[in-house]
């Protein structure tokens, strides 16, 4: 087993160093990548595997994600999937080709503007060390404009000033689904380069106005209540890790915690015989005092007398494999409710499925048992109760009891004298 997992780590490691050199990446998009390879390994031992195959990495996805497409995969799953897809093309051919449309397609510019351009994105490759995808991006958007001064007969920087951008960007405006934010980032690079080369004399990158992109909050995903009695149900308590993400689930599911507040909890957090547990909140930086209720805190005892591996960490909850120690990311916590949805046999689909999901249900619960927002912000630790009106988007039944009756209109309402409806 030991070889086996030196065989694997080499090819991560391979893997990983490849698309550092060649594909520009950066540690931190690898780090996210080793996330999705850990999978595997977890996958590979459980098993006994002894050698990985692109048909093992198939029979992972197909069970993580349930055969989606990769449109309906949220970004933290997209991650693992992109992770184990190139792990597996590269365990193959040696090479993962990113883009292959990037390499067929070829843009061409011409004339002085042309040149302009093309010297602009050499300068952007060399002194930013660009990837290959965000060279294409800027061979692409600056096509676009390239295009466009061609249509409308301009042919040198000269003819080029603020009213002509201007109205450049207002059309783009009708392009359905075009990333203008980005367009706009990388004609005002463009600009400001030829300035700088002394091809402008003005420079106009300044007076580009900026795109603010507004993108619509998703509807924050939510399990009714038989769903979370299902999944805490669910989890065998017999063993030490069962009982540790028993009252790890207990945590978000009851009191809502969050999975950084969950993964950093000590033990003088909780005071026994006030029955409370107090924190200071690691996204917000306030104190959050909490009851400690009676199931919560009867799980957390029977992990640290019976699970608890000993230790003289100050978390409670502890790694599951030695040496022993605290979480060193939430997300580890993240892992531990995500699996345990696996297997309870939820319908996930369409829904993320992680502590703040568990969240977002105590606060929906809350709002239909009519409880008022001060007091549900409170239990969250929101700062405001602007923070909680976020959660009102998902209580229709509390909006219907909002409806007001519409009192009935005599008819002579609408034929008195001065009235819009009189002759």
């Amino acid at each position: 087993m030991d070889k086996q997992l030196q065989d694997f780590n080499q090819l991560t490691s391979d893997t990983a160093e490849y698309l550092r050199s060649v594909h520009g990446f950066s540690t931190w998009t690898i780090g996210h990548y080793k996330g999705g390879w850990r999978i595997i390994k977890e996958y590979m031992v459980a098993r006994d595997i002894s050698h990985y195959r692109p048909s093992i990495g198939k029979k992972i996805l197909s069970a993580r994600f349930n055969n989606r497409s990769i449109r309906d995969l949220s970004s933290t799953e997209k991650q693992v999937y992109n992770s184990i897809v190139r792990l597996s093309e590269f365990q193959a051919n040696g090479k993962i080709d990113l883009h292959p449309l990037i390499e067929r397609r070829q843009f061409h510019f011409s004339g002085q503007l042309g040149k302009a351009i093309s010297a602009f994105i050499d300068h952007k490759t060399v002194n930013e060390r660009l990837s290959l995808v965000r060279i294409w991006g800027y061979q692409r958007h600056l096509h676009t404009f390239f295009k466009y001064c061609q249509n409308h007969g301009v042919r040198s920087l000269s003819k080029v000033d603020l009213t002509f951008i201007l109205q450049f960007i207002r059309q783009l405006g009708s392009w359905k689904g075009y990333p203008i934010y980005q367009m706009i980032s990388m004609l005002r690079g463009f600009i400001k380069y030829t300035y700088d080369q002394n091809l402008l004399k003005v420079d106009l990158s300044q007076r580009i106005p900026k795109y603010r992109s507004v993108i619509q909050a998703k509807l924050p995903s939510t399990y009714s209540k038989e769903e979370i009695c299902r999944l805490i149900n669910s989890i065998d308590r017999s063993s030490s890790i069962g009982k540790r993400d028993y009252a790890i689930i207990l945590l978000a599911a009851r009191l809502g915690l969050r999975a950084s507040d969950v993964s950093r909890l000590r033990f003088e957090n909780i005071d026994w015989k006030a029955s409370q547990i107090k924190i200071v909140q690691a996204k917000t930086g306030k104190e959050l005092m909490l009851p400690l209720l009676a199931d919560v805190g009867n799980a957390i005892i029977n992990y640290i007398r019976f699970g608890r591996p000993r230790s003289e960490e100050g978390q409670i909850f502890l790694t599951e494999r030695p040496p022993y120690g605290h979480f060193p990311t939430s997300n580890v916590v993240t892992h531990i409710v995500q699996r345990a949805f696996r297997r309870s046999g939820i319908d996930t689909r369409d829904r993320r499925f992680g502590p703040h999901a568990l969240r977002h249900s105590l606060g929906f619960r809350m709002l239909q048992e009519s409880t008022i927002l001060p007091v549900i912000s409170e239990v969250l630790g929101h700062e405001s109760s602007e923070s909680t009106r976020y959660y009102l988007r998902i209580d229709l039944q509390s909006m219907q009891q909002c409806i007001l009756a519409v009192q009935p209109v005599k008819d002579g309402f609408y034929m008195q004298k001065g009235g819009v409806f009189y002759e």
